[in-house]
C-alpha cells in the first residue's frame, strides 16, 4: 500500500492535475451556454470526468513519449520516468487506463460524444511528437484545450454550434501564445536536440512578438464571442479582465528576462480562466434579470 500511495502522488505530479485549471474552466462555459444556465448534474459529471480522464492520459502520454527527450534536458531530467521514479510501462498502463475511463464517460454522455472521443485522443496524444515534426506545435497544444469548450457544448445539446468555435479558437491562440513563451526557456536545448518550437525557429525576441499578437487576437475573438452570444455588463468586463490580466502577464517577463516565466504561465494563466469562467455565469444569471 505505501509503494501504491506513492506511485499515486508521483504519477499526480507527474500529470500536474492541478493545472487542469487551464482547459476546465473553458470546457464549463461551453456547457453553462449551451444549457442556457447550470446543466443536468448527471451531463456535467461526466463532463469532469471526460475532461480529467483525457487530460490525464495526454499528459500521462506526453511523459512517455518524451522520456528519452526529458533525461537529456537538465530542466526536466528530474521528471518521474527519467529521474526512475516511474518506468515507462507504469505510466503507459496509467495512459491507457485514462483513456478507457474517457471513452466510457462519452459514451454515457451522448452518442455523437463517443463518436468524436477518437478524434479528441488523436489531437490529445498526437501533440506529444509535433516537436519532432514542426515549430508551430504550440497550435496543436493550443487545439488539445481549445476543444474543450466545443466538447462541452456538443454534450449538453447532442450537436454543435458553430459560433462555441470562437471560443475554441480564442483558447487556441491563448495557448499557443503562453506556450511559445514558455518554450524560450528550452531554445539553446531545442536546437541542440533537434526539436522544434517558435523560438527554436525564429529566436526569443521574435517568440515574444508572436505571443503578444496571439494573446491581442484573443481579445479581439472574445469581443466577437460577446457578440455572437450578446453577452451584457457583467461578460463584458469578463473580457476586459482577460484582457488586462493578459497585459500583466506579458509585463512580468520580457526576451532578456524570463525568471518570472513560471508565474507567468502556470499562476496567471489559471486566474484568467477561472476569472472568465465566473463572469460568463454571472452574466449567463445575470443579464435575464437586470432586463425585467
Amino acid at each position: 500500500m505505501t509503494t501504491f500511495w506513492a506511485k499515486t502522488k508521483i504519477t499526480l505530479e507527474m500529470i500536474k492535475w492541478e493545472h487542469s485549471i487551464f482547459a476546465l474552466p473553458f470546457a464549463l462555459t461551453g456547457a453553462l451556454l449551451a444549457a442556457h444556465g447550470l446543466p443536468r448534474l448527471a451531463i456535467l459529471g461526466w463532463i469532469l470526468v471526460a475532461m480529467i480522464t483525457a487530460r490525464s492520459a495526454a499528459m500521462a502520454f506526453n511523459r512517455w513519449a518524451d522520456a528519452s527527450l526529458d533525461a537529456a534536458n537538465p530542466r526536466t531530467s528530474i521528471r518521474a520516468i527519467p529521474a526512475g521514479q516511474l518506468s515507462r510501462g507504469f505510466v503507459l498502463a496509467f495512459t491507457l487506463l485514462m483513456i478507457a475511463g474517457f471513452v466510457f464517460a462519452t459514451s454515457q454522455i451522448n452518442r455523437l460524444t463517443l463518436e468524436l472521443s477518437p478524434v479528441a485522443l488523436a489531437v490529445l496524444l498526437g501533440y506529444s511528437y509535433m516537436k519532432r515534426l514542426t515549430r508551430w506545435t504550440h497550435f496543436v497544444l493550443g487545439l488539445a484545450l481549445g476543444i474543450a469548450p466545443a466538447a462541452a457544448w456538443i454534450a449538453v445539446q447532442g450537436a454543435l454550434d458553430p459560433r462555441i468555435l470562437v471560443l475554441t479558437a480564442v483558447v487556441t491562440c491563448w495557448v499557443a501564445g503562453f506556450d511559445t513563451l514558455y518554450a524560450c526557456q528550452d531554445m539553446e536545448h531545442d536546437r541542440q536536440a533537434g526539436l522544434f518550437s517558435l523560438p527554436q525557429s525564429f529566436g526569443i525576441e521574435t517568440a515574444f512578438w508572436i505571443a503578444r499578437l496571439l494573446h491581442v487576437a484573443v481579445v479581439v475573438l472574445l469581443v466577437w464571442f460577446a457578440v455572437l452570444f450578446h453577452f451584457g455588463v457583467a461578460g463584458q468586463i469578463g473580457i476586459a479582465a482577460v484582457a488586462g490580466l493578459l497585459l500583466y502577464e506579458h509585463l512580468l517577463v520580457s526576451p532578456r528576462d524570463l525568471r518570472k516565466l513560471n508565474a507567468a504561465f502556470f499562476t496567471m494563466n489559471g486566474v484568467i480562466a477561472t476569472v472568465f469562467l465566473v463572469f460568463v455565469a454571472a452574466d449567463i444569471w445575470l443579464t435575464p434579470l437586470l432586463r425585467r
